[in-house]
């Protein structure tokens, strides 16, 4: 059995939790070791039962309660070379065999987890996404993605359960408080993914077969969840794909966590 949930998602902070029931694994933890606890327990996990860490980039609002995790729970910790040293010197003391080392676009193995580490387009050292195979079904997590292009969609594809960033508004973003630089940094290539672009792509993996989505990494300033729901709503009926019957949609909560997908 699939059992997915998105414990946090935004940019305060980051945790996703994927089993089989047998293998359970983090993707990201970026709060407060206490606050992951916390989260877990809500969802009826222990978190000495935690498998693995898997990192998606080295960036604060991923990592921040990983080393603390893994001293506490003895938890191993999946990143690849350009994310461990960009997060080594935050993490503190990590004993070494915890410290395990992947290749992007390279599949391995968490208990009897597949997964695949995918390449993504983002302002930090070698970012990533992550399809996991487990049974026949396919969950993909893919958030702080600058731009859409092929090579995601094909990762993408065939997914059971899609967790898909939708970050801003992009007219929102543009009149919000955000200085210059930092809008400039979100609308770039190595950004974030607007709503528009998340449902477009959302729309288009429902066609393919996709039923569960959940829209992540919402900002507090440039978006709120009505909004990011709306519009990829919008993106499905165009294509008269009806939500909630033929296809699951939520928006993963910033500060608590969401619905537990079981496949």
């Amino acid at each position: 059995m699939v059992k997915f949930c998105s414990l946090f998602s935004g940019s305060s902070g980051n945790c996703i939790f994927v089993s089989d029931e047998k293998t359970k694994i983090l993707i990201d933890a970026g709060l407060s070791g206490v606050r992951i606890i916390e989260a877990l327990n809500s969802i009826g996990e222990d978190p000495s039962e935690i498998s693995a860490i898997l990192i998606t980039h080295e960036h604060s609002d991923h990592t921040k309660g990983v080393g603390i995790l893994s001293r506490k729970f003895n938890i191993p910790i999946y990143a690849n070379s350009g994310t461990w040293e960009g997060m080594r010197r935050e993490l503190g003391k990590i004993k070494p065999e915890f410290a395990k080392v992947f290749s992007t676009d390279n599949d391995f193995m968490v208990g009897d987890i597949g997964v695949r580490p995918f390449q993504i387009p983002h302002d930090a050292a070698e970012p990533v996404g992550y399809s996991f195979y487990i049974g026949s079904k396919k969950v993909t997590t893919a958030t702080d993605i600058g731009h859409m292009n092929n090579t995601i969609l094909g990762e993408l594809k065939k997914s059971d359960i899609l967790l898909l960033e939708s970050n801003h508004d992009i007219e929102m973003l543009k009149v919000g408080p955000y200085p210059y630089y930092l809008k400039q940094r979100i609308l770039s290539d190595h950004g974030h993914l607007c709503n528009e672009m998340a449902g477009k792509v959302i729309s288009y993996m429902a066609e393919q077969g996709t039923r569960y989505f959940v829209l992540g990494h919402l900002s507090r300033e440039n978006n709120f969840p009505e909004l990011a729901y709306q519009t990829t709503l919008n993106a499905l009926v165009e294509k008269g794909i009806e939500v909630g019957k033929e296809v699951s949609l939520e928006v993963a909560a910033r500060d608590h966590a969401g619905t537990v997908i079981t496949l």
